[in-house]
């Protein structure tokens, strides 16, 4: 998975109810929102195993979210992130819904965002029809290049700024980095002056530096100063040392996910991949931050052909 798929699945758990509430109206009334959710990720992958597919997927999430009749109901909600052209995204879909649908029995709701720039490309349907049989589906979608950047500003819901940091990466290869930097900075100082709680906050300013990404390592440092004179140096950490804590984290985590057996050193090999893919510290950085020597990370660093 790569870096971008990551802070897409990332997101998507960390800010679930500002997600619900920004793409279904009437999302509090129906759903109980409060209650939690949970995420089916293995369970949906086991539907549609990667090697029924003809090209690669990019993020995809199943989410359980109980609804406010007073019963232990719930639905499931369906999400794609498709960041490319696929002829057979449509049909995807459908089969992804009737899985999901014959297996669980519950409703389903299914939503496809679309984060690539070819604005032709907009699958919203899939039909089937044979020798009298017709079978008509049709999904949720959302384009982000159609969307209009002036509203998203003034949109109260965390999420709008997911999509305006997708709209500024979508404008990275127009742009020199100094032009980057002053929409980067000003859509960090539109985030910083809504009134969300301070996790939010972390989690998508550690959005916006790691998705939008200088050519030029110093205009990212610039970048992490004006944030820290921004919050008049409130924060416990700096953005920096964020991003380098939650890397060390998902290493970690990772390490745990596939197995104790191998110790101590599996671990760190997960930590510092996570770290070298994120392409924004130095071979000294990543070994003093991971405790290993730096030809250590060279090592890690030959594996993955960096």
């Amino acid at each position: 998975m790569n870096r971008d798929d990551t802070l897409w699945k990332g997101i998507l758990e960390n800010l679930c109810p500002d997600f619900l509430r920004f793409f279904f109206q009437d999302a509090d009334k129906l759903l109980d929102i409060e209650k939690g959710f949970e995420f089916l990720d293995k369970e949906l992958e086991q539907l549609f195993p990667s090697e029924e597919l003809d090209a690669p997927k990019f993020v995809d999430k199943l989410v359980k979210v109980f609804t406010k009749t007073g019963k232990e109901e719930w639905v499931l909600v369906h999400i794609e992130v498709q960041g490319y052209n696929d002829k057979d995204f449509a049909k995807r879909m459908f089969t992804y819904f009737y899985r999901i649908l014959d297996k669980y029995g519950r409703p389903v709701t299914a939503i496809a965002i679309f984060t690539d720039r070819n604005k032709k490309y907009r699958p919203s349907v899939f039909e089937y029809k044979f020798l009298g049989t017709k079978n008509t589906f049709s999904f949720n979608t959302y384009k982000i290049i159609d969307q209009n950047e002036e509203f998203l500003a003034q949109n109260h819901n965390p999420f709008a700024i997911v999509i305006l940091t997708i709209l500024l990466a979508l404008k990275r290869k127009k742009l020199n980095d100094e032009s980057l930097f002053n929409l980067k900075y000003l859509l960090a100082k539109n985030l910083l002056k809504r009134k969300i709680e301070k996790k939010k906050i972390d989690d998508l300013l550690i959005f916006l530096h790691q998705y939008v990404r200088f050519a030029d390592s110093e205009f990212s440092i610039k970048f992490d100063k004006v944030i820290e004179e921004l919050t008049e140096n409130k924060r416990n950490m700096g953005i920096r040392e964020m991003v380098l804590e939650r890397a060390k984290k998902e290493g970690i985590q990772e390490g745990i996910a596939e197995g104790n057996k191998k110790g101590k050193e599996a671990n760190q090999v997960n930590v510092v991949k996570n770290m070298l893919l994120a392409k924004r510290f130095t071979t000294q950085e990543i070994a003093g931050f991971t405790e290993v020597s730096e030809s250590f990370v060279l090592n890690v660093m030959k594996n993955l052909n960096i």
